[in-house]
């Protein structure tokens, strides 16, 4: 489940311990890999990186895009849905150039899966927009337009995961992250004017309706 959807199901995560910590899948470039299409990690290595430090949280990174396409590589975009329309064969995952990376992407999809439950993750916080982690807003088609379009949905990787009953929390969901560290560091004040990303006024003002995937 998209956990800023459902923020009862906080509430149900085991209380861990430094001996037990929670087991983290995160997004490669959340974790400072140089793994973006460019070899950079987008920028994004420093964003969870109190929350990842602390000693109940044990970090899984790992990169679906990298694992399957390579470091640097072309630009992948889901066109005609999102990654749960790919992973039924009714969309299609193509570059910049128009070459078709479907395969490719739902190799990559399925090893993230493969390692995670290999290292018995109990939740993802994953990168928003990604073609492969996106969770709450992505591309409707190449990203690299004059005029880029979104859509909410999900990137082909977190519909692997969701389909498996791994939880899933975008880096763009802060009251959901505020409320995961406060379980994890009870001193934490939370932003009390945090919102998740489909709360977001650019969201509610761009993409209005529901969540398809929520």
């Amino acid at each position: 489940m998209l956990l800023a959807h459902h923020p009862e199901a906080l509430a149900a995560l085991r209380a861990p311990t430094v001996d037990d910590p929670w087991r983290v899948l995160v997004s490669g470039c959340l974790a400072a890999w140089p793994c973006g299409v460019d070899g950079s990690d987008y920028g994004l290595g420093s964003v969870l990186r109190e929350l990842l430090a602390l000693p109940t949280v044990r970090a899984l990174p790992f990169c679906p895009e990298q694992h399957a396409l390579g470091t640097p590589r072309t630009m992948p975009d889901i066109h005609g849905g999102d990654g749960v329309d790919v992973v039924l064969g009714k969309a299609r995952v193509l570059d910049e150039h128009g070459a078709d990376l479907t395969e490719k992407m739902l190799e990559g999809a399925r090893a993230m899966l493969a390692f995670a439950q290999r290292e018995r993750a109990e939740l993802a916080i994953l990168t928003d927009a990604s073609a492969a982690c996106g969770s709450q807003v992505i591309s409707d088609g190449c990203r690299l337009v004059e005029v880029r379009q979104h859509q909410k949905g999900v990137g082909v990787a977190t519909a692997v995961l969701l389909d498996a009953g791994l939880p899933v929390v975008s880096q763009r969901d802060f009251l959901t992250l505020g409320a995961l560290r406060s379980r994890l560091e009870p001193s934490y004040a939370p932003d009390p004017d945090a919102r998740d990303h489909h709360r977001h006024p650019w969201t509610l003002e761009h993409l209005p309706g529901p969540h398809p995937r929520a």
